[in-house]
């Protein structure tokens, strides 16, 4: 294809000036209510010089009268943003700040871990960052997550559903502000809680784009870590796992396969002898720490295990729940770094840097389990099979030493969706050594573990989870 000038040019280019002159005529014609904010951040409190990448903060505006104000970190491609994937995360939760994704999973910055003395804390690079492969999107969301906010008191009742559509709204509306990324890629990922809404938000997204909504976005598939997906195999799966690990006897385990008849539910024990059976499973596991079964257990205020029983919680559930500790901590406990983002977030220079709107929050929370929020989506097992009869492309993985969300639960849900295998059960490695198993699938997916992996996989083993990325992004095998 070539200009007036009769030099080519490429589809690409000729596709991102269409949609920035459709862009443009909806602007004038004042069909796009556009509320977005954002600045560009060159230096941050706690690390020294510049930064060595470009960051940008903002607002985007939702819901009713854009009365939503959903809070974003945008870090481009140290790599090459003009071609490179764009890639929205969201933290789980539901309620914990992308904050947490931004600094202790996935970004370019990690805290100096070292003992709290109520200084300002230090940041480093982290050599790892899935930005040396991609553009990401960090997004605070649902509201009243981080430093989104709602202008008035109802905004804040949200939940499964509302979130998605909220979502859905940021993101045309970004692109809108953003014309030079509509070409691009588009993935969106997240971890945890975040498998129940990624996948509907995906599905929006393509209905979106079937609808004709401007601008229409690039989609090209999805990434899950740990994800909760399907109570029935989410929940059943810390039994089977807690064996496989030797966590509880031979005797127990067959006792609860006879008794719970493969139920293992701590909201549905089929009979007495169940429960009884579960309340020495939990027994077994009470000291434990279950996002990364290796560690030590001395960062979270967890229930007892009668009480884990006695409110039928499931194991997520009450980890969702749990309340991080904000004295006594031993060091070196992987909760310590926790602690230095609410004296990070919470510094009067920080917030001024990051261009947050004073007095729209007051204290700043990792995870606000405070959220009034309504679970709508119970299984996503049906937006998989869609999503992959659409032809996109999704990165599952499993950090192997997660009993929240074990890998064999979410084995077991691809397994039912009864695609045939393309490439069978091999390990993948990184620098030469074994970083976990992988196989892929005829409907475009691939399943990975990360050996020694917790609940937030790129926490525990960045280096490993960032060589996964990087390949599977740039759609080379692991």
């Amino acid at each position: 294809m070539a200009d007036s000038s009769g030099i080519a040019v490429p589809r690409a280019l000729v596709s991102l000036r269409l949609h920035s002159f459709v862009v443009a005529i909806l602007l004038v014609q004042g069909y796009v209510q556009l509320s977005c904010c954002s600045s560009r951040v060159e230096f941050l409190p706690g690390f020294e010089g510049p930064l060595p990448f470009r960051l940008e903060t903002g607002y985007v505006g939702v819901g009713e009268s854009e009365a939503i104000q959903l809070f974003y970190y945008f870090v481009e491609s140290e790599r090459n943003p003009k071609e490179d994937a764009l890639f929205l995360w969201l933290t789980g939760g539901p309620g914990c700040s992308a904050f947490s994704g931004l600094i202790y999973e996935i970004g370019p910055l990690n805290f100096k871990i070292k003992a709290y003395n109520r200084s300002l804390p230090e940041l480093v690079l982290n050599p790892y960052s899935w930005t040396k492969a991609s553009s990401i999107i960090f997004v605070d969301s649902p509201v009243g997550t981080g430093f989104s906010y709602a202008e008035n008191p109802l905004a804040y009742e949200t939940g499964d559903f509302r979130q998605v559509q909220h979502l859905h709204q940021f993101l045309r509306k970004w692109l809108i502000s953003h014309p030079e990324f509509i070409s691009n890629p588009l993935y969106i990922g997240g971890d945890s809680y975040s498998g129940l809404t990624v996948p509907v938000l995906v599905q929006e997204i393509m209905d979106g784009n079937d609808e004709g909504k401007n601008p229409a976005i690039n989609i090209q598939g999805y990434v899950l870590g740990n994800p909760a997906t399907d109570p029935g195999f989410d929940n059943n799966a810390p039994v089977p796992f807690a064996h496989g690990m030797g966590l509880i006897s031979d005797e127990l385990y067959e006792s609860l396969k006879r008794t719970c008849r493969g139920n293992y539910q701590i909201s549905e024990p089929s009979n007495a002898e169940c429960a009884n059976d579960l309340q020495a499973f939990y027994q077994c596991i009470s000291g434990l720490q279950t996002a990364q079964i290796l560690e030590p257990l001395c960062g979270y205020a967890l229930p007892k295990p009668g009480e884990m029983l006695g409110d039928r919680r499931s194991l997520l559930e009450n980890f969702l729940l749990v309340r991080e500790l904000t004295a006594g901590l031993d060091s070196g406990c992987r909760a310590d770094g926790y602690k230095l983002s609410y004296s990070w977030t919470d510094d009067d220079n920080v917030r001024e840097t990051l261009h947050i709107r004073k007095g729209s929050i007051g204290d700043w929370q990792r995870c606000n389990y405070g959220l009034k929020y309504t679970k709508d989506i119970s299984s996503t097992l049906q937006y998989h099979a869609k999503l992959s009869a659409k032809g996109l492309r999704s990165l599952i993985y499993s950090g192997d030493h997660d009993m929240i969300v074990p890998y064999m639960g979410t084995q077991a849900w691809i397994r039912s969706l009864n695609y045939s295998i393309v490439d069978d059960w091999r390990s993948w490695r990184v620098q030469g050594q074994v970083a976990g198993y992988t196989r892929t699938y005829s409907n475009g997916m691939t399943f990975a573990t990360v050996k020694g992996g917790g609940h937030t996989a790129p926490e525990y083993k960045p280096e490993e989870c960032f060589g996964m990325y990087e390949r599977w992004i740039s759609q080379e095998p692991l």
